[in-house]
């Protein structure tokens, strides 16, 4: 196993991390097993961003033979209430959350110390003097965090972490379906050059942040990596084409700036997939030519993110619930997680008026306003 440099951690982390978000729909002895396994094969970078006591206990339970071996990235703000997930900056609530997370793993320092899931410019402004990042300080001081890192979707608050001086590495979400966007606004030769050529196809957004963090020296470990597994999928891929787990990994680890990717397992025989980058053919590798060569039309009635349907007159985030609506539909149930994320926003796909002026503006001829009404009914808002 590869290892890199995270960054101004210093921490040699595993190239192929784990990612542990799937622990909790598994037998308590199947997940522990998959811990063991995956630290047998020399994986010791591992993120806790569940609050549920089933997810913490199994990873506390897999890594309490060897905790020295591992880095931990946990997050602080994801709590657990009512029975169910719940991100907050409310002390009340963070604090007893995370001294929680540090019982269950049975441990008593967490490697990376997590500002966890920012993607609001205004709430990264907000925290910035509260009581909340008094606490983060407050765990950094004392050693219980030993680094301080922050998870976020959103390029231009991973912008902001990266610049601010004591973020130290960002956990962002990086695959080619969220990173693409045509070379040109006709559709017909969006692919006409290379997209890895000069950066063009990618989100000038994430190309300066991929920029950003190699100068200041900002580690990325990548979350969605695998797109939930929609890029496996031809049909469900915007490519029109299906990538390897091989491929969807080089994609990520090729982002400058990043030093691991935290693949999701459910079974030792997915670590393996995730593990055979390690011996990989650069052909193998190859997710370039794939893509270059994918039909032109792949991407006709697919979301990219892209933003072109902006502005909206309901100001809805168009391209932000269309996200959430593929994460959640790439699950046999909604995830409580995207659940939760999606009802965070301020304005929700029922507001949708089906004016349709967004699907004039859309290169890719998405249908938003029917996508919209099954967002509403999918979410219950």
């Amino acid at each position: 196993m590869k290892t890199r440099k995270l960054g101004k951690t210093g921490l040699d982390v595993s190239e192929i991390g784990f990612g542990g978000e799937w622990l909790e729909r598994h037998p308590e002895e199947e997940g522990i097993g998959l811990i063991k396994y995956a630290s047998s094969k020399g994986i010791n970078i591992l993120d806790c961003w569940m609050a549920d006591p089933k997810s913490r206990d199994i990873i506390g339970k897999g890594i309490k033979d060897n905790r020295s071996d591992w880095f931990i990235q946990g997050h602080i703000g994801s709590t657990w209430k009512d029975e169910q997930y719940f991100r907050t900056r409310d002390m009340k609530y963070v604090r007893p959350a995370f001294e929680d997370l540090l019982k269950r793993l049975q441990t008593d320092y967490i490697d990376i110390g997590m500002i966890h899931y920012i993607d609001s410019e205004e709430e990264w402004e907000q925290i910035q003097h509260s009581d909340y990042m008094d606490y983060v300080m407050e765990l950094k001081e004392k050693n219980i965090i030993h680094h301080i890192g922050m998870s976020s979707h959103n390029p231009k608050v991973a912008i902001k972490a990266a610049q601010s001086g004591y973020v130290e590495m960002i956990l962002f979400s990086i695959n080619p379906a969220f990173d693409m966007l045509p070379a040109s606004e006709d559709i017909d030769t969006m692919f006409a050059e290379k997209f890895d050529n000069n950066l063009k196809g990618i989100d000038p957004e994430r190309a300066k942040l991929y920029k950003i963090c190699e100068q200041n020296n900002v580690g990325i470990t990548v979350m969605k990596g695998y797109a939930g597994g929609r890029l496996f999928d031809e049909k469900r891929s915007p490519f029109g084409v299906s990538l390897t787990p091989v491929q969807c990994i080089h994609y990520a680890l090729t982002r400058p700036a990043t030093a691991s990717i935290m693949c999701g397992y459910d079974t030792k025989e997915q670590v393996d997939d995730a593990l055979a980058y390690e011996t990989a053919t650069e052909q193998e590798k190859d997710y370039a030519s794939v893509i270059a060569n994918a039909p032109f039309h792949s991407y006709k009635g697919e979301c990219t993110y892209c933003g072109h349907c902006k502005p909206c007159v309901a100001n809805l985030d168009i391209a932000m619930i269309n996200k959430f609506y593929d994460l959640a539909t790439m699950q046999p149930e909604v995830p409580a997680t995207v659940q939760s994320h999606y009802e965070l926003l301020e304005h929700k796909a029922s507001e949708c008026i089906a004016c349709h002026a967004c699907e004039v503006r859309c290169p890719f001829g998405v249908k938003i306003a029917e996508r919209m009404e099954k967002t509403a009914k999918l979410f219950g808002c």
